[in-house]
């Protein structure tokens, strides 16, 4: 294993210390960028299916109240 060093490098720029990373590390980087990327599309489709269930009991509870004002109206008619 080669040990570059510092007045090495620092002549080369970064374009060296990338070189001398092991590829597998890129990967790790790579999947750490992909589990992010996921899991933010997985946070917006449970965001989208909240949503839709919070409008169907909503509108579940609307119904509801109508039927309820109707039948206080025939009660109070009668």
């Amino acid at each position: 294993m080669h040990i570059n060093k510092i007045d090495e490098i620092d002549g080369q720029g970064g374009i060296a210390m990338l070189f001398s990373i092991p590829w597998w590390v890129f990967i790790v980087l790579l999947f750490i960028c992909f589990s992010g990327y996921m899991s933010f599309r997985a946070a917006q489709a449970e965001k989208k299916l909240e949503q839709h269930f919070i409008e169907r009991e909503g509108e579940i509870y609307m119904e509801r109240m109508k039927q309820e004002k109707a039948r206080r109206g025939e009660s109070a008619s009668e």
